[in-house]
Order: structure tokens, then sequence, then C-alpha cells
């Protein structure tokens, strides 16, 4: 990345700001602005997240915000309610509470001198969910929002369900809100309220994950804050991004098809991360092209924003299979329009575990059955990859031994895929819930299986996640998989192949009981979205990633990073342990040293469905000279076959003296799940 120290306008920071709701709470937010807008103001951009400002998220703040501010913007970063340097409390997330507080916050930005009544906000995850929620709600400051890895569907499409399925993702971030919501106030900043503040948000938290596995069916508490449910609600232009390795694949390509306002999308190979800070890569210009939205938004520039392609997505080479890359091989290719006429649906018809494509003779159509093992899934990475540490899907062959298999004749010719694959079934089984997870991979003439996408789906939601509705043994049913939308390139001797399994844990959690699937082939197929490889890829060039220098930091003690999977051969228990531990990091600045530790455990015995079990557990420490904190959360969740239990612990330290502690031991009825 280039760090760009001399910008258009100088700029000043202001470190503390509050600003205040209609309830009398107050907000911490930071703003860096013109110097010049103390006289000529200027419009302003909210990002609006519960990651604290002062600390965890102040180096990639430092990046971006200074940047837009030196291109003629008031920058405003704000800690929700509840976390960070804000008063209140946070149990939840996308409530109607922290919904009213953005339309606050952006009606006081709105107001002040150094602003000209216009207003933006962007985000990635949280805060673009922030930002296109509360775009939705049409408050009358806001002209556009910029967001990254994001959804607009909370049920179907988010790290909670997928098909139906209840996903570990699920856990691990209600662990991770679990620390971040009871974290202490800096108080350097609110001074000697920061224990009162703190004890509110000890007192007030419970285990998010309760909430969340309350709400099995998409139900109101879904839909609140889903825009896929009102489109129409949101009338402001977006810029819309993602990667490939996100879970939040997605979104991007709906709202281009959905919305009915100016719109762009840029969806490249990256995991969890803004698009300038891309991995892997390559990480591409995306402020430039931010300020550039701005520019024109809330300027009302003629700088051509508009110009070029809807969709710019980064098309995939192929490339053996890894769990971390640095960068993916492959280009940009655009499209004027989504969805895109160049696509072509071109269907592949599954017989005698071949996958039969246009002008193929026909294969036999059979029934073949699978009731595939708890160890399918130990190689699929993470639901949404980080890339750190390596968390993307392992080789498949493995994983392919406990499933059904299907796949091309050696390719004669390259394939190109853009968009979301689909698989259609005809299927039975022979118990009442069953989960069929179907992947798409890509087969060197080595043998090695690359994931490039895959589904999952309940097949008790086969007809949406509304009311489900238990499979009669032995009957046949319909069912579709829509697969994570992908670009990728499949070159000439590679295979194409479609696997089909019963099971993938630990990323989703299995149903109650091993399940026989039997896969009726004379009604099935699957669909992939080709684009040809004649069409122009009519890609504009993002150049170089810039950005502000970052502010300084000093790693303390060493950061920790694991990813192992472990069997035991005599009492056959299975386990993955996931382990982000950031080491101690001195915030020079704001002078204080910040330790964060998450560790993911997943385990199971044998093939006893019962035996799944998660734990989540983290651990976070803030400290300078006089001041000495810590909160120790550890949620685990294990089942039987009709019920969740959810048991947990929050203990919080000053000076190593523990001041506060609370236990839960909670359970939630199994709904066909």
């Amino acid at each position: 990345m280039r760090h760009i120290e001399n910008l258009p306008h100088p700029t000043k920071e202001e470190d503390h700001v509050t600003i205040p709701m209609p309830d009398g709470v107050r907000l911490s937010a930071r703003v860096w602005r013109p110097v010049s807008s103390d006289t000529e103001p200027v419009p302003a951009v909210l990002e609006y997240i519960p990651y604290r400002k002062r600390d965890l998220s102040s180096v990639r703040d430092s990046i971006h915000h200074p940047y837009i501010a030196g291109h003629g913007y008031a920058c405003v970063r704000v800690d929700v309610r509840g976390t960070g340097d804000s008063e209140g409390v946070l149990t939840d997330e996308y409530l109607e509470q922290e919904q009213a507080d953005a339309e606050a916050v952006l009606a006081w930005l709105a107001e002040q001198p150094w602003c000209d009544g216009s207003t933006g906000m962007m985000g990635i995850s949280w805060g673009a969910f922030a930002a296109l929620q509360v775009a939705a709600r049409r408050p009358p400051s806001l002209r556009a929002i910029v967001i990254s890895s994001f959804t607009d569907d909370r049920y179907a499409d988010d790290m909670h369900y997928m098909g139906g399925a209840l996903l570990s993702d699920n856990l691990a971030e209600a662990g991770t809100m679990f620390a971040y919501s009871t974290c202490p106030p800096d108080p350097a900043v609110v001074g000697e309220r920061w224990r009162s503040m703190w004890r509110e948000r000890l007192s007030a938290v419970d285990p998010w994950v309760l909430n969340w596995l309350r709400h099995q069916r998409r139900d109101a508490y879904w839909r609140h804050a889903s825009v896929c449910e009102d489109y129409a609600a949101v009338a402001c232009p977006v810029l819309a991004s993602s990667g490939w390795a996100d879970g939040y694949s997605n979104a991007v390509a709906r709202l281009l098809a959905h919305l009915d306002v100016p719109r762009k999308g840029l969806v490249g190979p990256w995991s969890h991360k803004y698009p300038h800070l891309g991995e892997p890569g390559p990480a591409v210009g995306y402020l430039q092209e931010v300020v550039r939205w701005w520019d024109h938004w809330l300027k009302g520039e003629d700088n051509g924003v508009l110009d070029g392609p809807m969709l710019s997505a980064w098309m995939q080479e192929s490339m053996p299979p890894s769990t971390a890359y640095e960068e993916r091989p492959g280009r940009w290719v655009g499209e004027p329009t989504w969805p895109s006429p160049r696509i072509e649906d071109t269907p592949y018809r599954l017989g005698e575990r071949h996958l039969t494509g246009p002008g193929e003779p026909a294969r036999e159509p059979g029934a073949p059955e699978v009731r595939s093992p708890l160890s399918v899934g130990q190689f699929a990475g993470k639901w949404a990859s980080y890339n750190a540490p390596p968390d993307l899907p392992y080789d498949q062959r493995e994983e392919d031994g406990g499933s059904l298999v299907f796949e091309t004749r050696p390719l004669t010719e390259r394939v190109e895929i853009l968009g979301s694959p689909r698989v259609e079934l005809e299927v039975s089984a022979d118990r009442p819930v069953a989960t069929v997870a179907a992947r798409l991979s890509d087969v060197a003439p080595d043998g090695g299986a690359t994931r490039v996408t895959y589904g999952i789906l309940n097949l008790t939601r086969r007809d949406g996640g509304d009311e489900p509705e238990p499979l009669e043994p032995g009957r046949r049913y319909r069912a579709v998989l829509e697969l994570n939308g992908v670009a990728q390139a499949f070159p000439p001797g590679h295979r194409i192949r479609l696997s089909l399994s019963t099971s993938y844990w630990p990323l989703a959690w299995p149903p109650p009981e091993p399940t026989l699937l039997t896969v009726h082939e004379e009604g099935c197929r699957l669909t992939l979205p080709v684009r040809p490889v004649s069409a122009p890829d009519d890609a504009p060039d993002y150049g170089p990633p810039e950005g502000a220098p970052p502010i300084r930091t000093t790693q303390v003690t060493p950061p920790e990073e694991r990813w192992d999977v472990t069997r035991d051969l005599i009492d056959y228990g299975a386990a993955l342990d996931i382990v982000k531990d950031r080491g101690t990091i001195r915030f020079d600045a704001a002078d204080i040293d910040v330790g964060c530790r998450a560790h993911e455990r997943y385990t199971s015995t044998a093939d006893d469905f019962a035996s799944t079990a998660g734990e989540s557990t983290w651990t976070m420490r803030f400290r300078r000279a006089d001041w000495d904190v810590r909160i120790r959360t550890s949620t685990t969740l294990t089942c039987d076959a009709d019920t969740f239990h959810v048991n947990a612990t929050l203990d919080a330290y000053e000076n190593d003296r523990r001041v506060f502690s609370r236990t839960w031991n909670e359970s939630v009825r199994r709904d066909a799940l």
C-alpha cells in the first residue's frame, strides 16, 4: 500500500467528541476533518461500529478516515452505544435502538458548523450492515453509502443460518460480541465514571447465542433490518463490495439485481477485508474509488463515477488447494448490468457418478445413497474467512471420501463461471430431519481438489425457513441449493466435481441423527452460470491501494495463530482448535497495552451426532501504568437429539482481582434442526 501523507486538504483530529442521543445517552466519536472546514463546511462521512475506536479498530481507522478527510470530508468514527467509550449497553445486533441512534448521529452531524448538511455512511461488516439498514430508513441528510462484506438477508445469508442449517459461526460471532460488549471504557477518556459504565455493561449482558438459538425460523426477529424484505426502501446510491473468500459473497449481486438506485458492485478474491487491505491479493485502489463516489454524490462533481461496468469481478484462475493464499491469480471482468445477459445457464445432468454436459451422451440414472461420517467438513475452513489464521478449505479429497461424487470428463476447453451455481435434487431420506451439503470443486490432473464454492440446505427448510416441514422417511422431495456466488476459471484437462454429503461439521451443526440420503439422479442437475471466454473483459484499472500512514503501534508480546485438526483413534474423538491471539499491542498515542486472545474448539466422537460441541473463549486485557483490567468469557454449546444446551461464564478483573462473575446454564429446544 502506498501511504499518502501530502493530501489535498490539511486535516485535524478530535479524539473524543460526544454526541447526545434523544434519551440522554452520549456516544463517543473521533473526528477527522479539513482545517478549512472551520470556515468552509464539508460533507460528513460516518462509520458506526462496536469495535473500539480508541484501540482495537484504531489502526484500520487511521488508514482510511484521514485519507478521505484529506480529500475534503469530515470523517466521523462512532462507537455504538454500550461499546468503546460510548455510554449505555449493547445487548444484541442491529436493534431498533441502534438504528435510531444512527439517525440521531446523522442529524447531529448535519447540524454541525463544519458540515454542509450532506452525509454519507461507510463500513465493512457491522458498519456495512448499519449503513445499509439506516439507508432503508431514509434519514434526510444521507446522500449515499459505501459498504463492504455485508448481507441484505439476516436469516438466510449471515453467519447464523445457511439454508436453515445452524452455522458454527453463530457460536463464534456470539463469543466475539460477548467479549466486545463487556469491555470497559477508557478512564483516560471518560474519567472516574469508567467503573460504573463497565458495571452497567457487565450486568446487562446475556450470551447473544441464546437469543439467536431462540429464532431458528425466519421470523420477525430476522426480518427486522433485512433489506431484502423491501429493497425499494433504499433510495440513495450504493457502492457495494465483497470477496469470493468471504462468507458475504452473495449480497453484492442481489443489491445490483434488486435496487432501483444508482449502484455499482466490486467483488475481488478477498476474505473479510476492505478491498484496499484485501487478502488474498491483489488489493486495489479502493479508497480512490470511494473518494470519487463521495465527490459525485456528496459534492455534485461530474466525474463519471457511474461509467464502466455495473459489476466488476475478479475471475480467479485455478490454484492448488491451500488454507491460505498471498495472491489469487486472475483478472478483472466487468458486466454492464446484473443479472448479465452474457451469462449462460449451462445444465449438467447427474448419472453414474458423472456430470454430463450439453451435447454429451446421457448416463444411466440411478439412486446412489450416502450417509456421511461426521469427519466430512473438518477441512471446510471458516464460513467467513479472515485469512488469519489460515482458514480457507483444504484439499477436498478426504472430504469426498464420505460423499457422493459426480464429475465431468477432463475438460477440452476452458470454462469460466460468474454467479451462483444451482443444484437441483430429487432425494429421499430415512429420518425426518436431514441436511445436504453441496460442494463444487476444481479437480486438477494430479487429483488435487480445490473447493470453488458450496451450499448447505436443511431439507426441512426446502420451501423456505418460515415453517419447517419434517420429512416423511422414504418419500421423494425436490430441493434446490443455491451455492455461494463465485468467479472461477476451470482450465482444459481439469474436471468439475460436485460432491454431496449429509454432514459438514463443524462448519454447520449436524442434524440430530445420522441420515441415509438417496439421490434419485433422473431428477437432479447442476446448473453453472457460464461466462463465455470470448466475452470482453470490460473492466476498469483500479490501480494500487492507497491510504494514510497507519498510527504507531508496538508489538509487546508475540501473536499466535493455530488451526489444528486432531483425531484420537483410541476413543475416536475429533477436534478442531482455532487460536487467534494478537499478542499484546501497545497503541502508542493512547498509551495503552491491549491483549486479545480468542480460542474456538469444536469436538465430536465417532459418528455420535449428539456428541458435537463447540466452545468460544475470549480473553481481553487493557493496561497502562495506573490501570489494569481484564475480561474472560466462555460460551459452550452442546446438544442432544431434542435440545441445545448453552453454558457460559463471564469474569471481569481489575488489578488481577475478580470484580464480577456470572454463569449461565440454559437450554433451547431444537426446531427441526
